[in-house]
């Protein structure tokens, strides 16, 4: 029995190690495509707002037909939208803004150091070294492909928000984890529609659209010495960088673990830079190519690595739990696959 378990959980972190991989692109090719947007004359909220507004009304029928979770689960919702939606994106935007860019991005993706700080000592579960190796070799690759010795000053508003982006990304692993947890979970489609809606809604606030230059949109943009339409860019970011991003994340999730999720989404960095390479013409460098490799063995290491068994009362208690989950999706699969 034993063994059989063994290769089923194998078999699982298998199954989800694709959809984090999908999930990286999807993410990673955000940024090529926002890049020449903004270089057009649209800012860079605008572009966000542009992002999540079109994929809320995308997954707008999926909302309706889930909208009993808002009644089930409504802090999870909410919560999604909040932080991994509106959150993430309107700090990094934010923190962009006052501190170099590869010393943001840095400070944001410490969200798996965080992952595992939440697991370990809020959860009081035990975390293998070889996933706490994963993360410190993940998160040093990071700092080497964004070059974050570059950055000559900080200011300390600026890295507040960075951290404010880091701590919504721990949101946004953290309760598409427990969007699954107990009698009654969430759809991952219903996450995904109701959380881009309440982002939606928050980020019309911040970034105002009315403001916005609209003709840019009907307009060409330069990706890199080609020109493309501009509205074939927002279609891109809309569809695959949004939609196809965030619900193969939350798939992968649930399959892999927050913490191993989370250190497998540092490849966005890399997958976002060899884009950049290649349709943009930024070229990569040597601590660039080295980081890279780090990441990608930060991440292999952490996705073959799995928590140790829990031996406390709350541990327990939650290990319980997982499995009688485990139990139930063999019922729900097709649900949770549609």
């Amino acid at each position: 029995m034993e063994g059989i378990s063994g290769t089923a959980g194998a078999t699982a972190r298998r199954a989800g190690l694709l959809p984090a991989l999908a999930s990286a692109v999807a993410f990673g090719g955000s940024g090529v495509a926002a890049k020449p947007l903004i270089e057009a004359g649209l800012a860079p909220l605008h572009v966000v707002w542009l992002r999540v507004a079109g994929a809320a009304l995308v997954m707008l029928p999926v909302a309706l037909r889930h909208r009993d979770a808002l009644r089930r689960r409504p802090g999870v919702l909410i919560g999604f939208g909040l932080l991994a939606v509106a959150g993430v994106q309107a700090c990094y935007f934010a923190a962009l803004s006052r501190i170099p860019v590869g010393v943001a991005l840095l400070v944001e993706y410490l969200a798996p150091a965080l992952v595992l700080g939440w697991v370990r000592f809020v959860q009081r579960r035990s975390v293998s070294r070889s996933a706490a190796v994963g993360v410190v070799l993940a998160v040093a690759g990071l700092g080497a492909v964004v070059e974050v010795w570059h950055g000559v000053s900080f200011d300390p508003v600026g890295l507040l928000l960075a951290l404010g982006a880091a701590c919504c990304q721990v949101g946004y692993f953290i309760l598409s984890d427990h969007g699954s947890d107990g009698d009654n979970p969430v759809d991952p489609l219903a996450v995904i529609a109701h959380g881009l809606l309440i982002g939606a809604a928050i980020l019309t606030v911040v970034a105002r659209p009315w403001n916005m230059n609209w003709q840019v949109l009907s307009h060409q943009a330069a990706l890199g010495d080609k020109s493309v339409p501009a509205i074939l860019l927002v279609a891109w970011i809309v569809l695959v960088a949004t939609v196809v991003a965030y619900l193969t994340g939350v798939l992968s999730i649930r399959r892999l673990s927050p913490q191993v999720a989370g250190v497998v989404a540092c490849l966005e960095a890399v997958i976002a830079t060899v884009l950049a390479w290649f349709l943009l013409g930024e070229k990569l460098g040597t601590w660039q190519l080295v980081g890279g490799a780090a990441v990608l063995v930060g991440a292999f290491i952490a996705q073959t690595a799995t928590p140790k068994a829990a031996t406390d009362p709350v541990a327990g208690s939650l290990a319980n739990a997982e499995s009688a989950q485990d139990q139930d999706q063999g019922l729900s699969g097709t649900t949770r696959h549609a």
